[in-house]
């Protein structure tokens, strides 16, 4: 098995020791994988791909990871609930529907909703801004075909995916 040989600053040994104490001393699989990892990120942001970290379950509490485009989205708000779907292709091809469903029963009120007079209060009604409806639920769904995804949004939306899917994000045009 060829030999290489990592020149490692004095400044970033200890990077290198903690690694090894996480691993149980096999430093060599550790690179490897830190490698990988790098090779399949960058690959994926020059094909065009951004890693996507989408929170899950019950008022999101968990999140899933994948390398992806938004491909469309979709937000709609009544007197029930506020729903915001979105749809991503992965980077091995398939969709990923993202729906977050906040029920206006379940809104906090009280201490955990905030100060009606702060303006985070209304920002967080209204959606506005990161994490703004931090409560509902929050579900992803996998689809191999766009054909799959017809059903699971409203048309408008479907129409934009099936549309962005079918021509190049930008074309070049020889002017």
């Amino acid at each position: 098995m060829p030999n290489k040989t990592i020149y490692v600053a004095d400044d970033d040994l200890p990077v290198f020791q903690r690694a090894q104490e996480l691993v149980g001393g096999n430093l060599s699989s550790t690179v490897i994988s830190a490698l990988r990892r790098l090779i399949e990120l960058e690959e994926g942001r020059a094909a065009g791909f951004d890693e996507v970290v989408l929170q899950v379950g019950r008022d999101g509490a968990r999140q899933v990871r994948f390398q992806g485009v938004l491909l469309g989205e979709w937000r709609d708000v009544d007197d029930k609930k506020a729903l915001h779907q979105q749809v991503y292709r992965s980077r091995k091809g398939k969709f990923v529907l993202y729906t977050h469903t906040a029920l206006w029963a379940d809104y906090p009120i009280g201490e955990a909703a905030g100060d009606m007079k702060d303006w985070k209060y209304w920002r967080r009604m209204f959606g506005i801004g990161d994490k703004a409806w931090d409560w509902g639920d929050y579900v992803y769904e996998i689809f191999d075909d766009l054909k799959d995804l017809r059903d699971r949004v409203p048309d408008k939306l479907y129409r934009k995916v099936e549309d962005v899917t079918a021509h190049p994000q930008i074309e070049e045009l020889d002017i």
